[in-house]
């Protein structure tokens, strides 16, 4: 019996305690971004594999997209420390990521970003090591996620409904 009261007055506790709740994402407009799955994503430069497994997280697919997004990735590696038998112990590389974004019906250009990305690695100069590289491919991962995150939540803030070259 007093199991039972211990229970009905837990759960009346909880209705009331609950009951002023504001859910911060009430309308699904707020959540949604006008470019993903309604997007045909392009890329050039640096080939890097998975990045096509990313942008189809990021930025979705559809059949018919309004916008195409082209995303240039080029590469700098600079070797920041070389040893006494000029075997590299440390490469920094950078990731520079453009980003074009088009409206695919008028045909003109919406916005333009350009995305730094860096990391360092320190390669394993005894010939091929499986754990290295796919620690290097790891980083590679990380920044393309990094990456594609910043330019989604830069663009879900922008006004993509006028040209960049109209008034």
């Amino acid at each position: 019996m007093i199991n039972s009261r211990f229970y009905i007055i837990l759960l009346i506790f909880f209705f009331f305690s609950c009951q002023s709740i504001e859910f911060v994402h009430k309308n699904k407009e707020s959540l949604s971004n006008q470019v993903v799955n309604n997007v045909e994503y392009i890329f050039t430069g640096k080939e890097i594999p998975s990045k096509y497994r990313y942008a189809s997280a990021y930025f979705g697919s559809v059949e018919s997209p309004n916008y195409i997004l082209r995303i240039d990735i080029d590469e700098t590696k600079t070797k920041r420390s070389v040893e006494t038998n000029q075997a590299v112990s440390k490469l920094d590389y950078v990731l520079n990521f453009k980003y074009s974004l088009e409206d695919k019906n008028k045909n003109c250009l919406l916005h333009s970003k350009s995305i730094v990305s860096k990391f360092s690695y320190v390669p394993k100069s005894s010939g091929y090591n499986y754990g290295s590289e796919k620690s290097l491919e790891n980083l590679y991962n990380l920044t393309i996620e990094e990456n594609f995150s910043k330019f989604v939540n830069y663009i879900s803030n922008k006004n993509i409904s006028n040209c960049q070259n109209e008034s």
